[in-house]
């Protein structure tokens, strides 16, 4: 499989590991003692490991899912149901979250072929991306496309306990293909799908899904 750093953990990379570096030579400058340093070399590797699994960035196939939402993200289905949006739709809406693990892959992708009608970025808490209020009241960006025939799909990137940093690349007025990549959420955490009321969801509770690949909904 191919696999390389994701453009968002690049800098992060280098800059964890010119620290890590520079301390194992402080180490084995001012202790001058093998066993210590090869331990703090061997930690140096393992961390940078893990970082670096962090921000990778698979290849996954350009999706071909006529008429379906894909999933925006890697990730768990962990509540399918109705909410009051209040943020550019003062209505109910169907909401699909996906919780993205430590583990997952945190890259996001457009789930809906057509152009950026809205996007905002809002403040907020860190409450843990579980939490049922986790969708509005945490840190997130709010984006909502727009298809070919007017019918509009919300997504939501959410910080969790520890993501401190939501990306979001497409701007109002923008136009998106399927598949696309919409952002990135820095170690962390959610993603909230809303639809119009109606919508035949595909998946269920306890699924897992597999960004710019799973199925979630029929669109048309």
């Amino acid at each position: 499989m191919k696999i390389r750093i994701h453009r968002e953990g690049i800098k992060t990379v280098l800059y964890i590991g010119l620290v890590l570096i520079l301390i194992d030579v402080l180490i084995y400058l001012l202790l001058g003692h093998k066993v210590v340093f090869c331990a703090s070399l061997g930690l140096t590797i393992l961390i940078m490991c893990f970082v670096s699994w962090f921000f990778r960035q698979p290849y996954r196939p350009a999706p071909v899912s006529e008429g379906k939402v894909i999933a925006p993200a890697d990730g768990t289905i962990i509540t399918i149901d109705e909410m009051f949006v209040g943020e550019f739709f003062e209505d109910y809406r169907t909401r699909v979250s996906i919780f993205m693990s430590g583990g997952n892959v945190h890259i996001n992708w457009i789930p809906l072929a057509g152009y950026v009608r809205y996007q905002q970025y809002n403040p907020g808490r860190h409450l843990f991306a579980r939490h049922p209020k986790s969708s509005d009241r945490n840190e997130r960006s709010t984006v909502v496309i727009e298809d070919s025939k007017g019918k509009q799909l919300m997504m939501r990137q959410i910080a969790g306990i520890m993501a401190r940093r939501v990306v979001t690349y497409p701007r109002p007025g923008r136009s998106v293909s399927l598949g696309d990549e919409l952002g990135f959420i820095k170690f962390g955490s959610r993603v909230d799908l809303f639809f119009p009321k109606g919508t035949k969801i595909l998946v269920k509770p306890g699924d897992k899904t597999i960004g710019r690949i799973t199925e979630i909904a029929e669109w048309s």
